[in-house]
């Protein structure tokens, strides 16, 4: 398979690149569940169940020399980055990063794992391009780090911190990104937002309802004068000007119904929007103003309505149909783990080491853009069955081409009269 041919110096060894492909195809086979075992059942020519242990949780191969690769022969480069916290729920205390935390997956504070991701959404196809798994600093501990074998290099980092460095290994892979969509958990985080305006890239992303924000961009006056003391040098803000918050400041708004539809689903959505020109207050505790954003609030049509908002930071010029489309871009993520943790068994991992949790993501990753990649150059869209039997036929074409023998024994089956 000439996908995977492309990682070969990732690798140290042949055996390592054998394992490679046993894994991929495993995680492509029809296996419900991608535990070892399992897959092993499904592999063309599987091999011993240790070595195949061995490739993921221990041997010396860096997850990030295969992300590296990967973010390098993504067929399509250029995009909308999607952030997202996603979680992996847990029975045991024993997986590297498992904590009671908030679970996504389950709507509640759970024992799971999380990690931050970050997928390249073309309009058209999902590529997920890097994974960190947060670990709380109870996994920090000398005990902890020799027990899940977390090297000592590794720090405690906020989600939002992981979001940036993923963002900042994207762009250094030479994709061009358009922009960044994400939820509240990072746009709730001024120094996120203030980062990616620092690289003057477009974003759109929820915010809790908590926020407070200034009407437009207020025009700084210069400090009063004063008699005595030091003469103050800062700019205030002009008399009467104070923060709102979002949730007061759209109360009064004009609502407007706003109807979309996302790729491949039949069903077409509606909400009620209205959108503002804000200025965020949280910078203004030190004396700076923030740049000016849209506020984004949307309002479902059901008997309680439930109210959501966005900043998103595109030109003033933009119109409300164009801010709604972008905030809504974020439901490719949502299928994309679908795919990823149901076909691929993203969240399927037994281990429990740091290394071995990365081992297993990346090369779901790695599996799932070569699903994309073969879409791409489809004519019509291919479903999973589809994918696995062209997966299956090449697999078994390079088995023969390994071992011609196999091809002789099926021959010379021919002539064997059977007595029934």
């Amino acid at each position: 398979m000439r996908w995977l041919d492309a990682f070969k110096p990732c690798f140290g060894r042949r055996a390592q690149v054998v394992a490679l492909r046993r894994y991929v195809q495993g995680l492509l086979s029809d296996s419900p569940r991608k535990s070892m075992d399992a897959m092993l059942a499904r592999v063309t020519d599987p091999g011993c169940y240790q070595a195949f242990q061995h490739f993921i949780t221990d041997a010396p191969w860096a997850a990030e020399a295969v992300w590296k690769r990967l973010r390098a022969i993504v067929p399509e480069r250029a995009g909308w980055l999607i952030l997202d916290g996603t979680s992996f729920p847990k029975q045991g205390p024993h997986s590297v990063g498992v904590a009671r935390q908030y679970c996504g997956a389950l709507g509640k504070v759970a024992n799971c794992q999380v990690a931050t991701t970050v997928a390249l959404w073309t309009g058209v196809r999902a590529y997920l391009l890097g994974a960190r798994l947060y670990l709380p600093e109870v996994w920090l501990t000398a005990a902890a780090r020799a027990r899940a074998r977390i090297p000592t290099t590794v720090r405690f980092q906020e989600k939002w911190r992981h979001a940036l460095t993923l963002v900042r290994q994207v762009r250094a892979s030479g994709i061009t990104v358009t922009g960044v969509l994400a939820d509240a958990e990072f746009g709730d985080v001024t120094a996120f937002r203030t980062a990616l305006h620092r690289w003057g890239l477009a974003y759109a992303v929820g915010i809790s309802s908590q926020h407070t924000v200034f009407r437009g961009h207020p025009a700084l006056v210069p400090p009063p004068s004063t008699l005595r003391g030091r003469p103050r040098t800062r700019p205030t803000l002009p008399s009467g000007t104070r923060p709102e918050p979002v949730a007061a400041l759209v109360a009064a708004a004009r609502w407007r119904t706003i109807r979309w539809r996302n790729r491949r689903d039949t069903r077409a959505w509606a909400a009620q929007f209205t959108a503002l020109r804000v200025t965020p207050a949280h910078d203004w505790r030190q004396r700076r103003l923030a740049p000016e954003v849209w506020l984004l609030a949307e309002r479902d049509r059901g008997a309680t309505p439930r109210t959501k908002f966005y900043f998103v930071h595109l030109p003033a010029t933009a119109s409300l149909r164009q801010l709604v489309r972008l905030a809504h871009q974020r439901w490719a993520i949502e299928q994309q783990y679908q795919e990823l943790k149901t076909e691929l068994g993203f969240d399927h991992f037994e281990g429990r080491t740091f290394p071995g949790w990365h081992h297993h993501v990346v090369l779901s990753a790695l599996a799932y853009n070569f699903l994309q990649a073969e879409r791409r150059r489809a004519t019509a869209w291919l479903t999973f069955p589809q994918i696995r039997a062209i997966v299956q036929e090449i697999f078994t074409a390079l088995l023969f081409a390994q071992r011609p023998d196999y091809l002789q024994r099926i021959e010379s089956l021919k002539t064997v009269q059977l007595r029934i």
